[in-house]
Formats: C-alpha cells, structure tokens, sequence
C-alpha cells in the first residue's frame, strides 16, 4: 500500500514544480493510496496561503476546492489519525536530531500504523524519516 502525504497531494491540483511528475504518478496507480484525516486541513491551509500570497486567484481555489472534495471523496484512501498515531508522532518529533515537524510525524506515524510499505511525499525530511523507518519512497 502506498501512503500519499500533502506534499504530493497539492501539486497534484495546483501548479507547482512537481505537478507533471505527480500527474503522470498518480494517474497509473493501480488502486488509490491512502491518506490520514491530517491531510484535510493540511492541505486546506496550503491553499489558503497560496491565496494569500497572490500565487493563485479566489476562482482557481474554488475550482482547486471542488476537485480536492471529489478527491477527498472517491480517489484517496482516506483513513482516521488514530490516537497510537499521534503519540507515536510526539514521540518521534521528540527526537530532535531527525528533524520532523508535527504535521510530517503524524503522516509517518499513520503510514507506518497501516503498515504502508511506500510514501509518495515530496518533503526530504520525511524522505529520510521514512526510509530510517524502512518504508520505500516514491520518487518523482
């Protein structure tokens, strides 16, 4: 199973870099990667400070909502934060040295709680987490 982060998940509706690369990924999967509740308001709050920085117009982001809530809705997996996954986050963002963020930890924690065996994420810190924790990467 793949677990897709809100990396991936934002280019794959708004221009950006990677969008080409995420495109092409995510139309020839096979069956839809699995995503946490995190990923509703993670990316909520990417598209808000899209607005708010000018990079995309109020008629792009009602379009980008829509397609995101059909997304959200039949082309992702979308499973419960469950409350193992969010003590497993605090403590892996106890854990200094590695460098994750809350938000990254509870996607890693969640991946590795369903027992994910690849992340399609596009942020190295959770790159190199997931590969200490032995989960394969996607790469685009």
């Amino acid at each position: 199973m793949i677990y897709a982060d809100t990396s991936v998940i934002v280019p794959l509706l708004t221009l950006e870099p990677k969008t080409q690369a995420v495109t092409a990924w995510f139309a020839g999967l096979p069956d839809a990667p699995a995503c946490s509740d995190w990923l509703l308001a993670e990316f909520y709050s990417a598209l808000s400070i899209k607005l708010r920085t000018g990079q995309i117009s109020e008629a792009n982001a009602k379009r980008v909502r829509k397609e995101f809530e059909a997304l959200a809705d039949g082309g992702l997996r979308i499973v419960p934060v469950s409350r193992s996954a969010f003590r497993q986050a605090a403590k892996m963002v106890q854990q200094h040295a590695h460098g994750l963020r809350a938000g990254d930890a509870l996607h890693l924690a969640v991946a590795l709680e369903l027992g994910a065996s690849h992340m399609a994420t596009l942020d190295s810190t959770l790159v190199a987490n997931a590969k200490r924790n032995r989960i394969k990467l996607i790469e685009f």
